[in-house]
């Protein structure tokens, strides 16, 4: 099961697995309740046949995917490119991964006081970020993560990095998170 848990602000070393002893850690549905961000459990070795998979893609209109090797030895420019991915930022699009093999950190802030969430991610975990969210991503000391990349329609990859609050994704990200994010 995915663990999930409040971090610091504390920023000095992105790879810790825990800032708060103990740490506090919240469900799924918190998760959810707290930033909007969904979660799946997808059986990777089937995930092929089983339907699973497919369904969620159909469901949400997924007709891109792409897949992603982090690693020192796949990425180039590998120690930018994950400065990069840990530079606090939002997406007009959502965010979903999909990871086959290895483990890292999503962190997002949870919109009552802005504080940083941590959603540890291994094989077999799907997670939605939803556009307009502040999230980042890092690898954990293992240094590797092959995940799926879905999107709907063309990819778009741009990153725009804190503040962008006036921005119409970030905005109605703050409305849906005041009415509360439906299922």
């Amino acid at each position: 099961m995915v663990r999930v848990w409040f971090m610091d602000n504390k920023t000095s070393d992105q790879r810790l697995e825990h800032q708060f002893d103990p740490p506090e850690f919240l469900s799924v549905e918190e998760l959810f309740n707290n930033t909007g961000v969904e979660y799946f459990k997808i059986n990777v070795p089937t995930c092929d046949s089983d339907g699973v998979l497919a369904e969620i893609r159909n469901n949400r209109g997924y007709s891109y995917e792409d897949e992603i090797t982090c690693s020192k030895e796949c990425l180039p420019d590998y120690a930018n490119k994950l400065k990069s991915f840990f530079t606090e930022h939002l997406h007009t699009d959502e965010e979903i991964r999909f990871v086959l093999d290895g483990s890292g950190y999503f962190d997002v802030r949870n919109g009552k006081d802005d504080r940083w969430i941590r959603i540890e991610v291994v094989a077999g975990d799907m997670i939605i970020i939803p556009s307009g969210i502040y999230h980042r991503f890092t690898l954990d000391s293992k240094d590797f993560i092959r995940a799926k990349r879905y999107f709907v329609g063309e990819p778009v990859w741009l990153p725009y990095n804190r503040p962008v609050d006036d921005m119409p994704c970030r905005k109605e990200y703050l409305k849906k998170m005041k009415s509360g994010f439906a299922a």
